[in-house]
Formats: structure tokens, sequence, C-alpha cells
């Protein structure tokens, strides 16, 4: 087949995606596929008419690409393409909206609200600790942990750096204490639970794409009943939410409450194919090779 890889563009994810996408072009490759690689610009529906790929690997990370932006394009050109489409990218992309379209069916995720970055400057949102976060951002981006004994300040300080002075709006969320755990799903198959462990702080960008900095234990060593929770949730929130080919759901687990302290924080619809990324470590115990992988997610979109 002939195969575009999209990757780049320019989200603050840009370097992952072309990671993802140096990654994924070299796997086709392998498996004797034509490849042509487009870093995503203005242009891009130019290049992907010129190039005329029988299906578009979808290689970006966050907005435009995962929002539902690059889906509708790619719609209008009748191109084939991996992973979820337009409804489910616009509405996974949105935290606020992932809630609203999961919580109803009983999957537990965090409360919390959308407050004006405006208004942390007055008072806080949320009794402390709680969590600010951009509500349509990726990998940790602009996710803020706001303690009673942090240096933002009480209020926070108008001219402190953090997430406020970058975004209008934010979502604060109550501070789960406990462990990382995630779970990546292809196709309608939980391949298992990961926890992650940060050398220090917390699951950034930088703990999430710099060698050595996180320790992902999988299998996760947790009660049976908390990974099969998990799993079960992961599955049904990829159902639920109409995601198409690799999904991958984060929680936070508080260990001292059982299973009733397992929540999900949010679906990644185009989760990261870098080596450090979760998805293949998964795929890999399992017996998926990375190659495998990616034909896996190539056939889902040609079915």
């Amino acid at each position: 087949m002939h195969v575009a890889v999209l990757m780049g563009g320019w989200s603050a994810e840009r370097e992952v995606s072309l990671m993802s996408g140096a990654g994924i072009a070299e796997a086709l490759e392998s498996l004797g596929h034509q490849v042509t690689r487009i870093d995503m610009d203005r242009d891009v529906a130019a290049k992907l008419a010129a190039t005329k790929p029988d299906v578009v690997f979808n290689a970006l990370h966050g907005t435009p690409g995962e929002d539902g932006t690059v889906q509708g394009m790619l719609d209008l050109m009748g191109l084939k393409y991996t992973h979820s489409g337009l409804v489910t990218s616009v509405i996974a992309i949105d935290k606020q909206l992932t809630k609203q379209a999961l919580i109803p069916h009983g999957i537990p995720m965090p409360g919390g609200r959308m407050v004006r970055s405006e208004e942390l400057y007055e008072r806080d949102p949320l009794p402390r600790p709680y969590v600010l976060k951009p509500v349509n951002e990726g990998s940790s981006v602009g996710v803020a942990i706001v303690t009673a004994e942090g240096n933002y300040g009480n209020p926070i300080g108008r001219d402190v750096r953090g997430p406020w002075q970058e975004f209008p709006e934010l979502l604060a969320e109550p501070f789960i204490r406990g462990r990382e755990l995630t779970t990546a799903v292809l196709g309608d198959q939980a391949l298992g639970v990961t926890e992650l462990k940060p050398k220090s702080g917390f699951y950034d960008y930088d703990s999430k794409y710099t060698d050595g900095l996180t320790e992902h234990v999988f299998p996760a060593k947790i009660p049976d009943d908390v990974t099969d929770a998990c799993k079960r949730i992961a599955c049904e929130a990829h159902r639920l939410l109409g995601c198409k080919g690799a999904s991958r759901s984060d929680f936070r687990w508080d260990d001292e409450q059982g299973v009733d302290g397992l929540f999900l924080l949010e679906v990644n619809t185009q989760p990261g194919m870098t080596p450090l990324s979760l998805v293949p470590e998964q795929a890999r115990y399992l017996g998926i090779s990375y190659p495998e992988l990616v034909q896996r997610i190539v056939d889902e979109a040609l079915a």
C-alpha cells in the first residue's frame, strides 16, 4: 500500500509527533509499504491531494491533529485514516466533554469545574490540594498541582509562572492521591495495565519523554480487581466514545481505597508511538511487535 504518515504540526506536542511518525514510517517500510512522510503545515491538504495515498496514518498529537480538525479535512477529501473520527476526536480531546459523555454511563472520573484563569488570582476554585489543567491539551502540557504548602501563593500570584498565564480557562479537579496507571486498548482488546513511577515530581511532559525519568512497571503490581477494573473501564470508554485503532486510558488510583479509589482521568485517541511510549510497550509484552502493531492500526482504518 501507499501510506502517508502525517506528523509534526504546530502543537505543543510537535516533537513527540515527529518521533512517533518516524518510527511508524520505518515500520511501514519494513513491511514493504510505500511511505510518504508529511510534516503538517498549512498546505497539508494540497500535499495529500498530490500524494494520493491509499490510507493516511495520523501520527499527530494535540491540536489540530487530534481534535477533529484534521479528521474533518480528511473526511472532506475522501481519504481513509487511522485512529478515531471527527466526532470522537472533538469529544475526547476536551476533558470536560469527555466527562459529560462517560460519567452518566457509570465511568468513575474526578469532579471539578471550568474556571477563568483570572479567578485564580482572587480565590481557590476548590479546596487545596487540587489540579489545574488545560481542557484540550495532552501529554500533561500545562498541568499544575496546587497544594497548601506550594510556592504558587495563596491565592495564586498573578506574576507566578503557570498555565493560568497561557490559557484563559482551566479545568480544576480535586487532587487524587496515589498512583499513576494506564491501559492501552487495541481494537476491542485491553492490552494490560502499566504503573508509572516518576523519579521526581509527577508524570509531566519531561517525565513522559525523557529516558530514565520514569519507571514503567508492566504488568502493574496491583490487586487483580484493580487490574480488571482498569481494563474494563478502558474498553468501555473506548467503546462509548467510538474510538478506533489504538487508545490509551490514564488513571489515578488511591491505593488506600481499593477499587473504589480508581478514577479515569482522560482517554488519548492518538497515543504516542515513540520508543518510550506505552502502547508499543504493552503490545510488545503480549507478543505484538512494533511493525505488527502499526499494521493492525492501518488494517482497522481500511476495514
